[in-house]
């Protein structure tokens, strides 16, 4: 996790944990924002139930990121942005932190 002090963690709760993987819950209601946050290790991103997402770069730039339910995403990490719910839906994903 990342030291910065203006950096939020990278989901809400830490569902499991051990030396090989961490894998975080995140749940965003229409509208709601997660903070910036940074990714230190490569992880995979599950869309438990999807919704329409944007991610907001620290430097600014807006990607779209739709994520259907279901869905499965492979990042490298060094990524460090927000995540807002900009659909009607509730997101609800799973993101599996690789630590080997």
């Amino acid at each position: 996790m990342s030291d910065e002090p203006d950096l939020s963690r990278v989901g809400h709760r830490i569902i499991i944990e051990n030396d090989r993987v961490r894998v975080w819950q995140v749940k965003l209601d229409p509208g709601e924002t997660q903070p910036m946050h940074r990714h230190d290790l490569p992880y995979v991103v599950v869309s438990v139930s999807g919704a329409i997402n944007v991610i907001e770069t620290r430097d600014g730039q807006r990607v779209d990121a739709p994520e259907p339910t279901g869905g499965v995403v492979f990042r490298e990490p060094g990524a460090t942005h927000m995540l807002t719910n900009v659909g009607e839906t509730t997101y609800v994903g799973r993101v599996i932190e690789l630590k080997s």
